[in-house]
């Protein structure tokens, strides 16, 4: 039984009628307002059955044939087949499907690789890397010493030259590449040229793009990387969490990495979860799906773009777009209070060789609710519209509610 089918059946109202009110007001949020975060999406009811399962009582240290606690045959099963499936749709020698996060697995390819005080090259969170890029609030940041590489301000794309003299010159135990605002397919065969030649590592940060290479609308860092790290929601409609790829040569480090060195017991429902996520993904409809993720980020951008956005990268390749509203005459942030008003939910990013916020969407979700390409030009102008403040915050979120409504997230 689901969340969704507990709140409908009264269990938890009886139990906990203060959260049955919160879970029934966000079920609703979702509903009513436009989804453009590009780190969202809508899990099927399978994935969310799996969560609210009976695997949630079990603790599971350890791996499949190996735990530290009694009564993990069934479960066991069930993270062989999240393994094996996620293998098989990756073309991975190796996953581990334990991490519980993103950050989580990133952590765990560089306690697999590195040591504090190695030195790392990564993307630089001005210009779109991720907090465990080097941030200095965060882990990787305080234990590591990375360097950043940019991009070009004119292109928007990965600076090569900058990195591989960036290379050359310190000589990092480690390359990271993957990014939160990047629009653009990451040259991973580059990279695993630059890394080669200066004998380092190759990560690939894949938490956003690895839904669209499992539906094969993005290439792979499989073939190229040492690790790859990523998340199951996203575009890969999964349940929150994360997983690492990597060849049988360093399955063992990364396994001990994940259990015991950075986490505990493994979240068997979660698990379970996964494994669904990555069966929907081997599907045919699934490369449908990723496929028109990126035919409606295409359009949504070149929408914005028409409307007077800055769009970062003249466009995209994949399910982000970011861009500048500045020309529109409002500020990122301010521009996300505005259309927040309105029932647009998005997020802000760094805006590279700038000192300034700007907007970054996403299509992952809308797709899953069965929106196309006329549905994201229509989204495009009213954005605008709310940004140039041509339309007052009620009738623009009226305007939305009549799009969503016409394309529920969970039909019927």
């Amino acid at each position: 039984m689901t969340v969704s089918h507990a709140l409908e059946a009264g269990l938890l109202r009886r139990q906990d009628p203060e959260l049955a009110d919160i879970l029934l007001a966000e079920r609703m949020r979702q509903a009513t307002t436009l989804q453009l975060s590009a780190a969202e999406n809508f899990s099927s009811p399978a994935v969310l059955a799996a969560l609210g399962s009976p695997l949630a009582n079990k603790y599971a240290e350890g791996y499949p044939g190996a735990r530290h606690h009694g009564g993990c045959e069934i479960v066991d099963m069930a993270e062989r087949v999240a393994v094996d499936r996620a293998k098989a749709l990756f073309g991975a020698e190796h996953a581990n499907v334990q991490s519980h996060s993103g950050s989580s697995a990133v952590l765990a390819a560089y306690a697999a690789l590195l040591r504090p005080g190695d030195t790392v090259l990564a993307l630089g969170l001005p210009h779109g890397g991720h907090l465990t890029h080097g941030s200095p609030a965060n882990f990787s940041g305080r234990w590591f010493d990375f360097v950043p590489y940019g991009v070009d301000a004119e292109t928007g794309l990965v600076d090569h030259e900058q990195v591989r003299t960036l290379a050359r010159t310190h000589r990092p135990r480690a390359i990271v590449c993957g990014s939160i605002a990047y629009p653009r397919h990451l040259p991973y065969a580059f990279f695993r040229e630059v890394a080669d030649e200066v004998g380092a590592f190759l990560v690939a940060d894949a938490a956003h793009p690895i839904g669209l290479v499992a539906g094969g609308a993005a290439p792979s860092p499989v073939p190229y990387a040492d690790i790859v790290c990523a998340t199951t929601h996203k575009v890969l409609r999964g349940p929150r969490g994360g997983m690492l790829l990597c060849g049988a040569d360093l399955a063992e480090r990364v396994d001990r990495a994940v259990f015991p060195f950075t986490q505990g017991g493994a979240q068997m429902h979660t698990i379970a979860a996964k494994a669904v996520a990555f069966g929907e993904a081997a599907t045919p409809a699934f490369s449908a799906y990723a496929h028109q993720v990126v035919a409606n980020a295409r359009v949504l951008a070149a929408g914005l773009a028409a409307q007077g956005l800055a769009v970062t990268t003249g466009g995209t390749d994949t399910h982000l777009v970011t861009a500048d509203p500045a020309p529109l005459g409002v500020d990122g942030r301010t521009a996300r209070r505005l259309l927040a008003g309105a029932g647009i939910v998005l997020d802000c990013c760094a805006l590279p060789h700038a000192d300034l916020r700007g907007l970054r969407l996403g299509t992952a979700a809308v797709t899953t609710q069965g929106m196309g390409e006329e549905q994201m030009a229509a989204v495009a102008t009213l954005t605008a519209r709310v940004l140039r403040r041509e339309t007052d915050a009620q009738r623009a979120r009226e305007d939305v509610r009549d799009l969503v409504a016409a394309f529920p997230p969970y039909p019927g």
